[in-house]
């Protein structure tokens, strides 16, 4: 068994400040931490970026998970490709000295992120293969500050992120590790010991807090065990109560089998989760550019990544139905954010600086998308009495016909976004309107791959 992931040394977890209790303490139990409050700034954001980096993108090969489908599954294709390309001793640990992150520039990948008009990050600080992105004292040999990069990737990137943007710096974590022995031997009781979580898991999590404060903690991978067994509740309670983040951190719902879609703060029910229809509870849709992988692939080919007409469909559908989009990337072993990414990146950020009204801080209006006229989308801010329609296809008549809105004669005013000035429409009855859009010129389109409208006072 390898020696890179745990040590045995105490442990001593982040100490309870007692006192009086406050009327916003909160309970470790589910009932009490699901009555928190959601933080405001989540909601308005609406747009994130997920990067998932790690030792996975040294092989860049498949998935993220090459690990587990070499050595578990032994898929034929990994098994091939680690025989045609490395000795026969070649462990997966030795891919650890070529993480080098050679080109890792903390400030150009803020630079980039504000680039893309995303509102907050979220950060891979450790995937199950156990290798965490900061110097983590309950993982010895086995992360960026002792081995390949040697240098604490996640302060990098939250300096960089807090220095030079206005973006939410969030941070992801792999509750279980596939290989961890002491994981596997709690799995091998029936999770009844819990070795693993009070000796790796919980100290690393006290510890990605307090020392970089994210406000947004993105939690995965419960190997198939129970809340209980990874304490969930109580480490959400300090979190919430006690925490240094209590009063601005945010939470997804993936703390323990049985939680998903059901606890905790936003849900994300499954990867690219895609309703299609309003939801109740607060959402959040986490795809990647990338169809098939979350790491970085040197095998992909140009039709296994998102156009960005697709990528702007994504978001303009998730946020009317009242959901976050979480967009991820995958840099290469070395830091390198892949022109393909890049772009993407660029191209939404410009389609939100001229469209960026209609998603961010806005609401779900009465009806999500035209009952009238395909891919057409729409979203509210109620204070200003401005509902926004968002149409993806600019109809070739120069009409866009909306079913869904009823007019105001004396008050309803119609501009398209980047343009400006008021445009003529027309009641139909018993509702909806018609709009007779600007004549012009591709140079004269205010962007491209989506048009917004915005319509003031209409029912």
């Amino acid at each position: 068994t390898s020696l890179y992931w745990f040590c045995m040394c105490p442990v001593t977890l982040s100490p309870v400040k007692w006192g009086y209790a406050r009327s916003w303490d909160y309970e470790p139990t589910w009932e009490s931490l699901d009555s928190r409050p959601l933080p405001a700034w989540f909601d308005q954001a609406k747009f994130g970026i997920f990067i998932h980096w790690g030792v996975y993108s040294v092989p860049s090969f498949g998935s993220e998970w090459f690990w587990w489908y070499w050595q578990e599954k032994q898929r034929p294709e990994y098994v091939k490709f680690m025989k045609r390309n490395y000795p026969p001793d070649f462990k997966y640990e030795d891919f650890g000295p070529q993480f080098t992150a050679q080109f890792f520039n903390a400030s150009h990948w803020a630079d980039l992120f504000q680039a893309s008009g995303a509102k907050y990050i979220v950060l891979t600080t450790k995937h199950h293969e156990g290798f965490t992105l900061w110097g983590s004292q309950y993982s010895w040999n086995w992360n960026a500050v002792d081995e390949g990069p040697k240098r604490d990737i996640v302060k990098e990137l939250e300096v960089a992120i807090r220095n030079r943007t206005a973006l939410h710096f969030g941070l992801y974590y792999s509750l279980f590790e596939w290989f961890n022995p002491l994981f596997l031997e709690d799995q091998f009781s029936s999770f009844h010991k819990r070795q693993f979580p009070v000796s790796k898991m919980l100290p690393e999590l006290y510890e990605l807090v307090n020392n970089y404060q994210p406000e947004l903690l993105w939690a995965d991978g419960d190997g198939g065990a129970p809340d209980s067994y990874w304490n969930s509740t109580g480490f959400l309670a300090w979190l919430y109560n006690e925490s240094p983040v209590r009063d601005i951190v945010v939470t997804n719902d993936r703390w323990g089998a049985g939680t998903i879609c059901k606890h905790g703060g936003y849900y994300t029910c499954q990867d690219r989760y895609h309703p299609g229809h309003i939801m109740p509870h607060k959402w959040e849709n986490c795809m990647t550019i990338d169809k098939v992988s979350w790491g970085y692939r040197r095998n992909a080919g140009i039709c296994d990544y998102f156009t960005i007409e697709e990528l702007v469909k994504q978001l303009v559908e998730t946020v009317s139905c009242g959901g976050n989009l979480l967009m991820n990337i995958g840099p290469t072993r070395d830091g390198i954010i892949s022109p393909i990414f890049e772009e993407r990146l660029r191209q939404m950020g410009t389609w939100l600086s001229v469209n960026g009204e209609a998603i961010y801080g806005t609401h779900t209006w009465r009806s999500p998308n035209d009952t009238v006229t395909p891919d057409v989308w729409y979203t509210f801010k109620p204070k200003e009495n401005l509902v926004y329609a968002i149409f993806l296809k600019w109809p070739t008549s120069g009409y866009l016909f909306l079913g869904e809105p009823k007019a105001i004669w004396s008050s309803t005013m119609v501009k398209l976004l980047g343009h400006g000035q008021p445009l003529n429409w027309t009641s139909l009855e018993p509702s909806g309107i018609v709009v007779k859009l600007p004549q012009l010129t591709i140079s004269q389109l205010p962007c491209q791959w989506g048009w917004t409208l915005s319509l003031t006072n209409v029912i």
